[in-house]
Formats: structure tokens, C-alpha cells, sequence
């Protein structure tokens, strides 16, 4: 009796524990696969063609021969157009034939020629792109067009199984998959926020395809690898780009706020260097001439503590509450300043080119 007893109890924990981690059981085990195989017709590959200017050598010129060159010979040694061959990867993301990439993939381009999983190919067009955050939309006149859903990328979390399908190395519709290693990484070499980072193989022509979780919903955007690493891939969360979709494709670009400031963290030595007897805030190492911030009053040292009424103890959380907001929005600051908490506000205006 005693042995069924405790087999009963450890049969009863294993089911909880499964049961809660949503591990992949012998139902599901080909779980992957099946998502693959349901969103991978909405992934598309992007052939990218730009035409830059390459001068090629002249080896008859300032040598004295005293003739012209014939006219058939000149585009042989004069400066001509070069086709430069780019690729990336792409999502759909409505009936209309929208479709999210990379700013990086598509910048600059003469061409784009847009091919889905069912062979059909279509000329691209780039409706709008915001270099910001590395996103663009790329538009085909189509009809019945496979979508991906968009899911919730606030909601992600480190350790969640997730999917990246895209064209690397000119593979189309290459499955792979991996975990969630962390969000709201930054990469400060090249000024990217806020990315999730997986381990689920990322490499070049990846760029622009989804990473999708288990569900099948894009919850991100696959934008960077970094170099000489094994695993480590970053991504665009899709909340970001869901906020100014709307913007790219009836404006062909985001109108950001701007402040007018630069920003740091308040760590133990910039507070001991400084003589700050608060330890939480963001300190404002300079102040733009002429931004809504001089106009404001703001002045370099000052710390900044609550923005609209929000406490603020990191230059991250500062910068996603204002992006938040658009130009000409009423914006209230608590600020600290000699001993002294002051009240300032004013208007943003647009971030200037």
C-alpha cells in the first residue's frame, strides 16, 4: 500500500511539473516542424540589387597618345554603374502584401524581387523605413497571400522555445530553432535597445526573417549576429515595430520626439565625483543649443527623477518614455539640482536629421 502511495505521489508530481513547464511530450515532440510547417509559406526571400558607380583604371589616359578613345571602347575604362547583389529575408504581414525586414537589407536599393515559399515572385517596393530600430516595409501587389501573426514580444521570456526561419547564404526557408537567452539587450556598437537575444542559429540572410514562438506568432524580427560567436543572435522585438508600422506605411517614416539632451546612468563613482547625495536618477552630462530641453531650463548635472510623473533611475527607461510620445507633446520633468528638487516642462519637437 505504502508503494502505491508514493508511486502514486511521484506519478502526480512528474504530471504538475510537465505539466506547468509545458515540456514537449510524445504528442508533440515534431512540435517544431508543425510550426514551421504552418507559417513558413508566409517567409519570403529578398534579392536586393543596388547600382553604385565604379571607376575602372583607363590605361590610355594622360599618356600623351593623341587620339580618343573610340566611343564602343569608352564604357571599358570610364566610370560606369555596377549592379551590386545583396539578399535578406522577409515576413508578410497582411493581405495587402506589406511585408517587415531590415532597414539594412533594403537601403539604397534600385531593385527588389520578392520570392515566396510557392515559387511566386514579385518586384518589391520599400513603402517606409525607420533606420532607428533597423526596420523596414517592403510592399508586393499580390493576392492570396499566406500572413504571420504578429504576437506579443512584452510577454517574452528567457528560457521560452523559440523558431527562426529565413534565407541564409541564399538557403530559403532554412528552419532553426532555440531558446530565449535574454530581452532588452543593447548592442552599443551599433545603437541598438531592447533586442531578445536567442541562440537559435542566426546568420547572414537571416536579417529581416521572424523569430517566432510556440504559438507561431512573429515576436520578433531576426536583425544581427555577433561576429566570431557561437549562438548568439538578437532580434527586434515585434511590439517595437507594431508601434510604428501604421507611420511607415502612410508616412514612409517615423516622426520621433526629441529632448535635446545626452544622458548617463548614476553609478557609485560618477556620484562620488560629483558630490551627488542621491544615488537614483538619470544624469544629464550636456544640453543641445537650441533643443526643448535648453528651453526648458535644463542645465549639464542636472538629475533627472521622474518624467510625467514616472519614477526614472535609468537613461533606457527615460528614452522609452518619450519615444512613447510624439512632437509637440507636453512633457513634465522632476529634476534635482543643488540640494533642491524643481518642477520644469515644456514641448518635444521633432529629432532633427
Amino acid at each position: 500500500m505504502k508503494k502505491f502511495k508514493l508511486t502514486a505521489i511521484i506519478l502526480f508530481l512528474f504530471l504538475s511539473v510537465t505539466s506547468y513547464a509545458q515540456l514537449p511530450t510524445s504528442n508533440n515532440l515534431n512540435f517544431i516542424a508543425d510550426i514551421a510547417e504552418k507559417v513558413g509559406s508566409a517567409v519570403v526571400n529578398l534579392d536586393v540589387i543596388k547600382m553604385e558607380r565604379s571607376r575602372v583604371f583607363n590605361p590610355f589616359k594622360d599618356f600623351g597618345f593623341g587620339f580618343e578613345i573610340e566611343p564602343e571602347f569608352r564604357n571599358f575604362f570610364e566610370d560606369k554603374l555596377v549592379p551590386i547583389k545583396g539578399a535578406g529575408s522577409g515576413f508578410i504581414i497582411d493581405k495587402e502584401g506589406h511585408i517587415f525586414t531590415n532597414e539594412h537589407v533594403v537601403n539604397g536599393s534600385d531593385k527588389i524581387k520578392v520570392t515566396l515559399k510557392d515559387g511566386r515572385s514579385f518586384e518589391g517596393k520599400v513603402v517606409g523605413s525607420d533606420a532607428s530600430i533597423d526596420l523596414a516595409i517592403v510592399k508586393i501587389e499580390a493576392s492570396d497571400l499566406p500572413i504571420l501573426n504578429l504576437g506579443d514580444s512584452s510577454i517574452a521570456r528567457p528560457g521560452e522555445w523559440v523558431i527562426a526561419i529565413g534565407n541564409p547564404y541564399g538557403f530559403s526557408n532554412t528552419v532553426t530553432a532555440g531558446i530565449i537567452s535574454a530581452t532588452g539587450r543593447t548592442l552599443a556598437d551599433i545603437g541598438k535597445k531592447d533586442l531578445i537575444q536567442t541562440d537559435a542559429a542566426i546568420n547572414p540572410g537571416n536579417s529581416g526573417g521572424p523569430l517566432i514562438n510556440v504559438k507561431g506568432e512573429a515576436i520578433g524580427i531576426n536583425t544581427a549576429i555577433v561576429a566570431q560567436a557561437q549562438g548568439i543572435g538578437f532580434a527586434i522585438p515585434i511590439n517595437s515595430a507594431k508601434e510604428i508600422k501604421n507611420d511607415l506605411i502612410t508616412k514612409g517614416k517615423v516622426i520621433r520626439p526629441w529632448l535635446g539632451v545626452y544622458m548617463r546612468d548614476i553609478d557609485e563613482k560618477i556620484k562620488n565625483y560629483l558630490g551627488l547625495p542621491i544615488s537614483e536618477g538619470i544624469l544629464i552630462t550636456d544640453v543641445f543649443n537650441n533643443s526643448p530641453a535648453e528651453k526648458m531650463g535644463f542645465k549639464q548635472y542636472d538629475v533627472i527623477k521622474e518624467i510625467n510623473g514616472e519614477k526614472v533611475s535609468k537613461s533606457d527607461d527615460a528614452q522609452k518614455i518619450i519615444q512613447k510620445m510624439k512632437p509637440g507633446n507636453l512633457v513634465k520633468f522632476i529634476i534635482y539640482r543643488d540640494g533642491k528638487n524643481y518642477s520644469v516642462s515644456g514641448k518635444l519637437s521633432e529629432k532633427p536629421k
